[in-house]
């Protein structure tokens, strides 16, 4: 998969993507990739939570925030090619975001134990003046039968704060995944090869 080059902001000069996504693995994910970019400041939208989530289907759920971060970091920089995603956990109906405490964690950790469910990211690249593109890509991940004493340990070794799904494959997964059905990036947070296609595609 060769990565996009710098993206062109015309007239002869070239800025780089700016990340509307303060994720650490994200950040990780592009630079693996080799793409030039800069991570945007924080911008002025209030995503959804699980918590507060009423209405819209999972699918739905995440597209609505990978959208409204990028179109208000789109609004500060209107001149910039901008990436933007959201990630969710659901197993059926129900959705799993980030744990409010180590309680919340074990507790979703005991409902995904030795279940297929589905990590989805919504991935969203917005033009100079709002022209937007992008998709949703699933994962399907089976977690392996978990005790209460495998799920502490887990907790033990890895910080879930800031993690949907209480859990992240790339921190000793091994202990707690037994396979996965599509891609390993994107249950990291970034689908790479949609984001490859989508930032090609922004260059035409």
């Amino acid at each position: 998969m060769r990565p996009p080059e710098t993206i062109g902001a015309g007239e002869g000069t070239e800025r780089p993507l700016l990340l509307a996504s303060a994720s650490p693995r994200r950040r990780e994910l592009l630079e693996a990739l080799g793409i030039p970019f800069e991570v945007a400041g924080a911008v002025p939208f209030r995503e959804l939570t699980e918590r507060d989530n009423a209405a819209l289907s999972p699918s739905e759920f995440v597209w609505y925030n990978a959208l409204g971060k990028g179109l208000a970091a789109g609004r500060l920089h209107p001149e910039r090619h901008l990436l933007a995603a959201d990630t969710i956990v659901r197993l059926g109906p129900r959705l799993f975001g980030k744990p409010k405490d180590r309680a919340e964690a074990s507790a979703a950790l005991a409902a995904l134990s030795g279940k297929f469910h589905v990590v989805e990211t919504a991935v969203v690249a917005v033009r100079p003046g709002g022209g937007v593109t992008g998709g949703i890509e699933r994962t399907r991940v089976l977690f392996r039968a978990l005790s209460a004493r495998q799920i502490g340990r887990y907790l033990d070794a890895v910080d879930v704060s800031d993690k949907a799904g209480s859990y992240a494959i790339q921190d000793h997964g091994e202990w707690i995944v037994e396979r996965i059905e599509g891609s390993f990036s994107n249950v990291v947070g970034l689908p790479l090869e949609r984001v490859a296609a989508l930032l090609a595609g922004l260059r035409r």
